[in-house]
């Protein structure tokens, strides 16, 4: 037995069980996930309502999601850079609190320019938040069950999919204006806020890169219960560089190879994932079903979110984290080009379901498998830089939907879908490498 004032030497989490303080930590983020989502998904449901009440075509439509994801960019290229310069708890409250506030104004707007500036500061706060939290969880979690704690987060938290959807179903048809509502459950996100004020910890990494070890000592005891000495992981620890030289590095000897794979991967598969996310309800309206229908549709294809994730932590911690994500995308190709070419509303729900856990359960897998892959000095700028252009492709890939699906209609929309998905998933099991289970000191 210990004494009770005896430090062991530890690499932060790693070999430590769970404690319920540790549990906590991870049910907050669930939680601000959660309202998060309400805020991200809401739109791709709201979508045909505000065309129908505000006369809105496709490419105005288009429009307004080329300013989400757009604003996307920037809060994750923001988020990833402050807080590797000012913490991952500031930069996380920080972002709940614009997102909570930017979605309440979405329900006041009473124009389309003012809906477009209001609903781009809400992706701004919902992307600079996720990716915030991607690297605080792989920075507060032992690395044997660091996929798995990343998979049961987000799982719980993406129920907000499903929920905001039966929202939607429910309330939308009650009169012309009433997706205002929906916007106006986002204040709900204050609640989360306050809790996160009083109860998260600052990432104890984030603080011995810093300097300040006995604070990140003293965290880890009052998580985990143990007192620990985390000398020598300082002692690994790389000081802190300058924005800059942190973008350079991404692209130096040492990390070039996994920098070029992982841009490959998150520019092609990023805008497919959100066609899927986001435009599926549009999509199936201008295909012929009507508002009612296609809320009760992707009501359901909703349940997939939580569900996929939910597998993404049975998965993820096996394979080397880039097997399990090679494998799921490649379903998921297989699923859109059925998708795309089935008939009837069974059918259309049946194959949407199993293609958006697919989806979901590859994209938190590969949110891991980025933040894993740097150094703690440069992981947030670099899982935000990674991430933030992944949506600027995004943004830019929304004014070609409209086009798309003018030229090639429902099918050619989600052959795309499968191509651009299969791509970045050869390129992965050829030249990605294997993270999963493995120390983030030695994984860098």
């Amino acid at each position: 037995m210990l004494d009770n004032n005896e430090k062991i030497s530890n690499n932060y989490f790693d070999g430590l069980e769970v404690s319920t303080t540790h549990k906590i930590i991870f049910y907050i983020i669930m939680m601000a996930y959660f309202f998060e989502q309400m805020d991200n998904w809401n739109f791709g449901f709201i979508a045909p309502a505000l065309m129908k009440s505000w006369s809105l075509t496709m490419a105005q439509v288009s429009q307004i999601t080329f300013a989400y994801f757009m604003a996307m960019t920037l809060g994750g290229l923001t988020g990833g850079i402050v807080s590797d310069f000012i913490g991952r708890r500031k930069t996380f409250l920080g972002a709940i609190f614009l997102f909570s506030a930017a979605s309440i104004a979405n329900g006041f707007a009473t124009s389309l320019s003012m809906f477009i500036v209001t609903r781009a500061l809400t992706g701004f706060g919902v992307f600079c938040m996720m990716v915030t939290s991607q690297a605080y969880i792989a920075e507060m979690a032992p690395a044997a069950t660091r996929g798995k704690w990343q998979g049961l987060t987000a799982a719980v938290g993406f129920c907000a999919a499903p929920i905001v959807g039966f929202l939607c179903l429910k309330i939308i048809p009650l009169h012309a204006e009433a997706w205002r509502y929906i916007f106006y459950f986002g204040a709900i996100g204050f609640v989360a806020f306050a809790v996160g004020l009083k109860y998260l910890h600052e990432s104890p990494r984030w603080l011995v890169a810093q300097g300040r070890m006995p604070e990140a000592e003293k965290i880890v005891k009052q998580i985990t219960g143990v007192n620990v000495d985390l000398s020598e992981a300082a002692s690994k620890v790389v000081p802190r560089e300058k924005v800059m030289d942190v973008l350079v590095g991404m692209f130096s000897p040492k990390y070039i190879k996994r920098t070029l794979v992982l841009l490959f991967f998150v520019l092609i598969s990023t805008p497919a994932g959100f066609v899927v996310t986001n435009w599926t309800t549009t999509l199936l309206n201008q295909r012929g079903l009507n508002v009612a229908e296609c809320l009760q549709a992707s009501f359901i294809l909703m349940i997939g979110v939580p569900v996929g994730l939910f597998i993404s932590s049975l998965v993820s911690d096996k394979g080397g984290r880039k097997i399990p994500l090679a494998v799921l995308y490649a379903l998921a190709a297989v699923l859109a080009i059925i998708f795309g070419r089935v008939n009837g509303f069974l059918p259309i729900v049946s194959v949407g379901f199993l293609l958006i856990a697919c989806i979901m359960a590859g994209s938190f897998i590969s949110f891991s498998y980025i933040a894993e892959s740097y150094p703690t000095k440069m992981r947030n700028t670099a899982t935000g830089t990674h991430n933030a252009l992944g949506r600027f492709a995004t943004s830019g890939f929304q004014l070609v939907i409209p086009v798309l699906f003018a030229q090639y209609k429902f099918a050619g929309v989600y052959t795309a879908v499968a191509i651009m998905l299969i791509l970045p998933v050869a390129v992965v099991l050829i030249w990605g490498m294997r993270t999963g289970g493995k120390s983030l000191e030695e994984i860098s």
